[in-house]
């Protein structure tokens, strides 16, 4: 390592001279950079011209320091602290050790010695550099500087107001003024923490003795923090005028919504209130408007699942379901068919409860059940407007169900999504909400059944011995195991220890065959349920699931969860 200024090299003329890329990619590279606003490195590695590990070995040799793999680094935390967050994202540095005479700092690019100059400014000690990798560095970034410990400071700093406020005012009611600036600033650094790390909702639930704050990450909640139970009232207040609603109504559930910017992201928030015996429970739902949609080619469907798919989505008429459990990307999917969907020559109307995402050139309607504006009535009225496609965010009732069905079967394609286990029963829960075996029959032409299985973390997978009872309750399910190495994750920084990192969708897709539908409209489920399991390429959600256990994308603890909840 060094505590020498680094040198400044030309990237591009050193990696065209040892060889790792041709002055044509250089070239190329260089013209796409002006557009995409990339580094020269970073923009040779997402064209494919270099590995990120070719270009951090030629410049640790060049510049004779030292390569640091940051996800297996034990990284003090208070070490951290000496670059603040904002000059850490910027410069691409993270402070990794702190010695009596010097600072260890690792740089995705130890060639800027304009960020070298401002670093040693602020820091006031020499520095000595390594280099590391920038996908890990910006992952480490998110890990290590969290705002626990500011979001526990601010809940704190507004509880010692509500105490103080509690000897003054007889009511032991807080205006607005007094708690204004510590809500906000708690609210923005929850905000901003949970959009960090992914999280896709936010619980605040009053307890009997404190506040719990929890985030669901990759569909596991984790305990983000604890304080005083006092600051509740004070918090869901503030969030209920954000969302529009009605700050004196505590006794009864309300639902609203509100948006803001967050690191330079769009996020709706579905706000959920629910009255406990201890307060109120929060629920927000965060939605990234600014990802953008999935392609149905990003869903993880398998290559021969994904065509079949497609070629229902595009049938002239007919009902597609999208079937599972709260949470599991039904919503992701129809709006990936729609986007491919949508051209010029298509007529899309979407009836949502709520829109959740906006669709330019889709015509899109919320309903609105306060004025009566329910599902069935909307429908009614767009099969007035000449639409092509129709979505219905769900099956609710009879009514909504009978009224797609018949449109259907009228020249329009439908699509909607419905609560049930398996794409199998499916069919068999619009019989029990009171549809005509014979409308399914005519109607139906595909279900695809998805869940959200997690994800092993990359950094820290690693071989499984999987134990006794796991492999029992494998083979009870009809899996071999016996002579399979499996993946799991050891935990590790970078899956804050958890061993997993990102969901992946498993499918389950059953497409109507003439077999199919005659056993459907006779009303033989029993027949159509056996035939639906025989047919030929049906591959059940549990094999999805331990097709990629197989591939090391997920663990088997996973396969035996979808297992579980297939046979409940």
């Amino acid at each position: 390592m060094t505590v020498q200024r680094p040198k400044k090299i030309r990237l591009g003329d050193l990696l065209v001279e040892q060889k790792a890329i041709t002055e044509e990619q250089l070239i190329t590279a260089l013209d796409n950079q002006k557009s995409s606003g990339n580094k020269l490195g970073r923009e040779l590695i997402e064209s494919g011209y270099i590995t990120e590990n070719q270009l951090v070995d030629i410049l640790a040799r060049q510049l004779n320091i030292d390569f640091i793999d940051i996800q297996d680094y034990s990284i003090d935390p208070d070490t951290v602290k000496r670059i603040p967050e904002v000059q850490a994202r910027r410069f691409r540095v993270i402070a990794l050790a702190e010695k009596p005479d010097s600072i260890l700092i690792g740089m995705a690019d130890p060639t800027n010695i304009f960020a070298y100059d401002d670093l040693s400014k602020l820091i006031g000690k020499p520095l000595e550099i390594a280099i590391v990798k920038e996908d890990d560095l910006l992952t480490t970034i998110d890990s290590v500087y969290r705002r626990t410990a500011e979001i526990s400071n601010f809940a704190a700093e507004l509880g010692q107001q509500l105490s103080a406020a509690e000897n003054t005012i007889a009511d032991r009611t807080v205006s607005e003024g007094l708690t204004d600036a510590p809500v906000v600033k708690l609210l923005q650094s929850m905000l901003e923490d949970a959009v960090q790390v992914n999280a896709s909702d936010i619980h605040i639930e009053p307890d009997v003795d404190e506040l719990r704050i929890r985030f669901r990450i990759d569909g596991t909640l984790r305990v983000q923090t604890t304080t005083d139970k006092r600051i509740a009232g004070a918090l869901i207040s503030r969030l209920k005028l954000m969302s529009g609603l009605d700050i004196s109504e505590k006794r009864l559930p309300q639902d609203g919504r509100f948006h803001l910017e967050i690191r330079n992201q769009r996020i709706d928030v579905r706000l959920s209130t629910l009255p406990l015996p201890d307060g109120e429970s929060a629920v927000m739902r965060l939605l990234n408007q600014s990802a953008g949609f999935l392609g149905v080619d990003q869903l993880g469907l398998p290559g021969d699942l994904a065509k079949r798919v497609r070629q229902v989505a595009k049938s002239p008429h007919g009902l597609m379901l999208v079937t599972g459990p709260t949470g599991s990307g039904k919503t992701t999917t129809l709006y990936a068919l729609l986007s491919e969907l949508n051209n010029p020559g298509v007529k899309i109307i979407t009836v949502e409860d709520p829109v959740e995402y906006r669709l330019s050139g889709v015509n899109q309607v919320q309903v609105n059940p306060k004025v009566d504006l329910t599902f069935s009535k909307v429908l009614r009225s767009v099969l007035r407007q000449d639409p092509d496609t129709v979505l219905i965010g769900e099956m609710r009732d009879k009514e909504t169900i009978e009224i797609g069905l018949r449109a259907s079967m009228t020249g329009h394609f439908v699509m909607s999504t419905l609560h049930t286990n398996d794409a199998i029963s499916s069919a068999i829960r619009l019989i029990d909400m009171g549809a005509e075996p014979y409308l399914i029959a005519g109607a139906l032409r595909g279900v695809l059944a998805q869940r959200l299985i997690r994800r092993i973390c990359p950094s820290c997978a690693e071989d499984d011995n999987v134990d006794t009872a796991t492999k029992l309750l494998l083979q009870d399910m009809g899996d071999e195991v016996e002579g399979i190495t499996f993946k799991r994750g050891r935990g590790c920084r970078a899956c804050s220890q958890t061993g997993y990192q990102g969901r992946i969708g498993i499918y389950e897709f059953l497409e109507m065959d003439s077999g199919l539908i005659e056993a459907l409209h006779n009303g033989d489920l029993m027949a159509f349920s056996k035939l639906a399991q025989s047919r030929p390429g049906f591959t059940s959600l549990k094999q999805s699931a331990y097709e990629l256990a197989l591939k090391g994308t997920t663990t088997v603890d996973e396969v035996v969860k979808v297992g579980f909840s297939m046979e409940m």
